[in-house]
């Protein structure tokens, strides 16, 4: 494996702790290391890739949105949680975030070294709790695929589910080959029947309704442990 191409980016408030442990990670690992503050940019260089690290309790949803978004356009972004509490927060994460792995607050250095490596292999780093629960969340999803959720019709869940990512009515319309204005359509037959009156409204429906396939569950089982 070769890491002389290679930047691991720490998006977090950066403190003098961060740096530390960046300091040990170039150690070990012998790729460049970045602290970063959520909201400050940062450019890939040509033929480089990059591991980022999204810290769990400083990194706010439209930070996080953003960073897939990069991810999604530049398959040289790997994304990965980094300091998250607890599985719970770790689903919550994965409803609209392209995570290959999860680091929690209680995980040692050269655990954390060790699924860095492993990510840097192309593998996913998940504990195996929470491969279980991915596995039990999917096989829950598919037994409820075809069951009719609050009136709507699989379009308009299809639609719903392109809301929580993030994606915007262009880019719902590109991922399901129709028209804006049948996106625009759709929208407004969804809004009503589930009596809401915006997309924020509509995602936070959605997250409390609907059982949304994390975006790693179709890769659950490559697990860390």
């Amino acid at each position: 494996m070769n890491t002389e191409n290679t930047d691991i980016l720490l998006v977090t408030d950066c403190n003098s702790q961060s740096v530390l442990f960046l300091d040990y990670i170039h150690q070990k690992t012998g790729c460049r290391v970045f602290a970063l503050n959520p909201q400050e940019r940062y450019t890939l260089g040509e033929g480089r890739r990059a591991l980022v690290l999204l810290d769990g309790d400083h990194v706010q949803e439209k930070d996080l949105l953003a960073w897939n978004n990069r991810a999604e356009e530049n398959g040289s972004i790997i994304l990965s949680a980094f300091n998250v509490r607890d599985n719970k927060q770790v689903m919550e994460l994965l409803i609209g975030i392209h995570l290959r792995g999860v680091f929690y607050r209680q995980d040692n250095l050269e655990l954390i070294c060790k699924g860095i490596l492993r990510l840097l292999d192309g593998e996913l780093w998940i504990s195996r709790p929470l491969s279980a629960m991915l596995i039990d969340f999917y096989r829950r999803q598919q037994v409820n695929t075809y069951r009719p959720v609050c009136g709507l019709t699989r379009r308009e869940l299809e639609i719903v589910t392109l809301l929580v990512s993030g994606a915007s009515n262009t880019e719902i319309a590109e991922k399901l080959f129709v028209s804006e204005h049948t996106v625009k359509s759709h929208l407004y037959n969804l809004f009503r029947k589930i009596n809401v009156h915006n997309r924020i409204q509509a995602t936070n429906w959605a997250r409390q309704n609907l059982g949304t396939i994390p975006v790693m569950a179709s890769r659950y089982a490559n697990g860390r442990r």
